[in-house]
């Protein structure tokens, strides 16, 4: 039993991974369907909304699959690094950003623009990119350079109680299996979103660097998502899809990659899991063009109306965070809080926005806990 085989990349017929194209093609004409919408949305807007979106989405993108890993950024400075390379009018006098933050901004933008065929030296920079802020003095990581040892271990739990998820590919078939690889990404027909799927889960069983895998497979993802369309198509952020699903994220690769679950290379429901994923994204943007369309409706419908400099930043604020900043609504504290006004004059702001209906009071909310949001 000692001897059992474990791993997929110990199936003899690996690494020919298949799969169920009937039970994938509902998904992947949601996934055409969705893009359509998406782009016949976007077209409704003028340039700096799409830019807007375009640069949100980005900023997600690069937050989410460090968080995955739990590597937690500051969204402000990963915004001015994607500012910087997509806002012609961006004033460096607000740059927040960082070098780590330049760099991770710096290798989506090539991923996503870049078409060529994909080589070994470009991955490699993508790693050092990646991980060049790293100590590796103490981590001993190498950087742009394939591991040269086996038992690479997913592993979780504490000392003496570990788990094993994974093991990785012996380090001596790496350069073969990657150059398989990287040649099925270039020379396969198969469907770009089933590519991506599939790339994805080859490339973390290789397991091929010391660390940052995952986040390279995420990046091999948005490279073949974006072959054909390039920053013209990159209206999505499949990471952020993910890490809202992060521990179904490593269940289905952890069974994808398991012989006892996946004895015939038939990778069928990982991809499944993925392409929903990948609609999740999408409607994701779809309810963001629909928020940037309410703004603009919004503004259209209150821009008769004579407001002084602290009611227009309050409403600004409430239509850019109200998900999150704003949750439960306005309060008079809140407005205090964000005009360093006076409470009375907090007041009196609050009740002229609700007289222009501006702003609603919420139903139910009464007194001292009386809350309000916007009117659209």
């Amino acid at each position: 039993m000692k001897n059992k085989k474990q791993w997929i990349w110990e199936h003899p017929e690996y690494p020919n991974f298949h799969y169920n194209i009937s039970t994938l093609l509902p998904k992947i004409t949601q996934i055409s369907e969705n893009i359509g919408q998406v782009k016949a949305l976007i077209s409704l807007l003028d340039k700096d909304s799409q830019n807007n979106i375009q640069i949100d989405l980005f900023t997600s993108e690069i937050i989410s699959t460090s968080a995955i890993e739990g590597e937690h950024l500051s969204r402000e400075s990963v915004r001015s690094s994607i500012r910087k390379k997509l806002d012609t009018d961006f004033n460096k006098s607000f740059d927040r950003s960082t070098y780590h933050t330049d760099s991770l901004a710096d290798i989506l933008m090539d991923a996503i623009l870049d078409s060529k065929p994909l080589k070994l030296e470009r991955m490699h920079k993508w790693h050092i990119a990646l991980l060049s802020h790293t100590p590796t003095s103490f981590t001993k990581i190498k950087l742009g350079e394939f591991r040269e040892y086996d038992d690479m271990q997913i592993i979780s739990g504490p000392i003496g109680k570990e788990r094993v998820h994974y093991v990785g590919l012996p380090y001596k078939r790496i350069n073969d299996d990657m150059s398989s690889l990287l040649q099925y990404i270039d020379m396969s027909d198969d469907d770009i979103y089933i590519k991506s799927a599939i790339a994805h889960l080859w490339f973390v069983t290789i397991h091929p660097y010391d660390d940052g895998n995952g986040r390279i497979a995420r990046t091999l993802s948005d490279y073949i998502a974006s072959k054909k369309f390039g920053l013209e198509y990159k209206y999505f952020s499949i990471s952020t899809a993910i890490a809202n699903d992060r521990k179904n994220y490593y269940d289905n690769l952890e069974r994808a990659q398991n012989l006892s679950d996946t004895p015939d290379l038939d990778c069928t429901p990982w991809i499944a899991w993925y392409l929903d994923r990948f609609n999740d994204s999408l409607n994701e943007t779809l309810n963001a063009i629909n928020r940037v369309m309410s703004k603009t409706k919004y503004w259209d419908k209150i821009r008769h109306i004579t407001l002084n400099q602290r009611q227009l930043k309050v409403l600004r604020k409430l239509l850019d965070y109200n998900e999150g900043e704003f949750q439960g609504g306005l309060t008079s504290k809140k407005y205090v809080a964000m005009t360093k006004t006076s409470l009375a004059t907090a007041k009196r702001d609050i009740q002229e926005l609700v007289k222009y209906k501006c702003l609603y009071q919420i139903e139910g909310s009464l007194g001292r806990n009386v809350r309000y949001e916007i009117e659209y």
